[in-house]
């Protein structure tokens, strides 16, 4: 079922971007970040243009960017046929239609309905659907007003104060409030047959893969389940959990894929996904895997483990796997340059001595692509496994 409007016919379309700059904001990070939201346009089916970028020291109430800015947008679009205008933020339903009013025929879209929309393509299962439907309903009906502007100025309707406009307004809340209720009603049914599955293989320790969305879980899911789970270079390419068992050597677990974390990842997304993310919250070991060949892959771990303290699986054990070593690249530093070192200088024997020194989590440098460090992740994940596995059966009477 679609909901958004705008996102109906994305085929062939294209937009352009913006984010803000504050004032001790680094904007060559801002500009990373207009290309994560670049992709996530392409994810959806939309062709990215130009990108704009406003210094501000705070959100503007109304239009979020100034009004001149919105309009020199405004001007780019209809000039060059763009359909779409796509903010790095979430925008308020006034900020919206404000925007919206200003541009005329330029459809606007934040980030949190973008990423929304993505998951609602991606939903493969009728549970999977169920709960990015109750995220859509969840982000909808706080800004339910301006999709009815058109009926503003009718008046009159059996003595109601509002008139026609504010009457279906008022139904549509109506509506939408009920089948929040009923898919609720729904959902809480799956989750209990879900926590029974669950408490049936608990016997088995358990491993569930996580990280920020494309950086590898599904590749290297297949490698060590080997298993056939759909992997693809973009992004949320996997929304429901997948559990495996994996035997190594004679020591079987059950390995999780579970759906990626991202940069200002909607709340409605993490609270529709409550249950598919039990997987993390009651697994033994999280396995945090890293693309350590992005630029920014250290603020990616820090987006996994903020995500990951509000859901509750902050104390978790985590063992780091560094992958796409093969695709890592760095600048050498120039000795004779009278600037310092930056982590675009860094070699990969740098970085791997660096992290092994800050005696962080356990942690390995891998390639889920070429097949490099496979053979020692596997050593690691079986030592690991059967220390939890010798721990909690003692007289080893589990049925191998």
């Amino acid at each position: 079922m679609a909901f958004f409007r705008y996102m109906e016919e994305t085929i062939n379309e294209r937009a352009v971007f913006v984010g803000i700059i504050r004032q001790n904001d680094d904007e060559s990070k801002i500009k990373e970040y207009l290309d994560e939201l670049r992709f996530l346009a392409e994810t959806a089916g939309i062709t990215g243009d130009k990108t704009f970028i406003q210094k501000v020291d705070k959100p503007d109430g109304a239009t979020y960017i100034r009004s001149g800015k919105v309009e020199e947008i405004g001007t780019y679009c209809k000039e060059n046929g763009i359909r779409y205008c796509i903010f790095d933020d979430e925008l308020t339903g006034m900020q919206q239609r404000n925007i919206e009013r200003m541009m005329e025929k330029v459809v606007v879209i934040d980030r949190t309905s973008l990423i929304l929309e993505i998951f609602a393509q991606r939903a493969q299962t009728s549970y999977a659907k169920m709960q990015v439907e109750l995220a859509q309903l969840n982000y909808m009906l706080p800004r339910l007003a301006g999709m009815w502007t058109h009926l503003e100025r009718q008046r009159g309707g059996r003595g109601t104060r509002g008139g026609m406009g504010e009457t279906q307004i008022e139904a549509d809340r109506r509506i939408v409030k009920q089948r929040i209720t009923r898919l609720k009603e729904q959902l809480a049914k799956v989750d209990r047959q879900m926590n029974t599955q669950r408490n049936h293989r608990g016997q088995m320790v358990r491993l569930a893969l996580v990280g920020y969305t494309n950086v590898g879980k599904s590749t290297l899911m297949n490698l060590l389940a080997k298993s056939d789970i759909f992997a693809e270079n973009k992004l949320f390419a996997t929304l429901d959990t997948t559990v495996r068992k994996v035997v190594i050597e004679n020591v079987p677990f059950l390995l999780s894929d579970t759906v990626g974390f991202i940069r200002k990842l909607p709340t409605q997304l993490i609270e529709a996904f409550k249950s598919t993310l039990d997987e993390v919250r009651e697994a033994d070991i999280l396995v945090h895997v890293v693309d350590i060949s992005h630029p920014g892959f250290e603020e990616q771990m820090e987006v996994v483990e903020r995500t990951l303290r509000e859901i509750g699986a902050g104390n978790k054990p985590v063992y780091v796997v560094f992958n796409k070593v093969d695709a890592y690249t760095y600048k050498e530093y120039d000795e004779f340059s009278l600037e310092p070192p930056t982590r675009e200088n860094r070699s990969l024997d740098e970085l791997k001595n660096s992290w092994i020194a800050q005696e962080k989590s356990p942690c390995i440098f891998i390639s889920a692509l070429t097949k490099e460090g496979i053979p020692k992740l596997r050593n690691d994940i079986y030592k690991m496994v059967a220390e939890i596995h010798a721990g909690r059966y003692p007289f080893n009477n589990f049925l191998w």
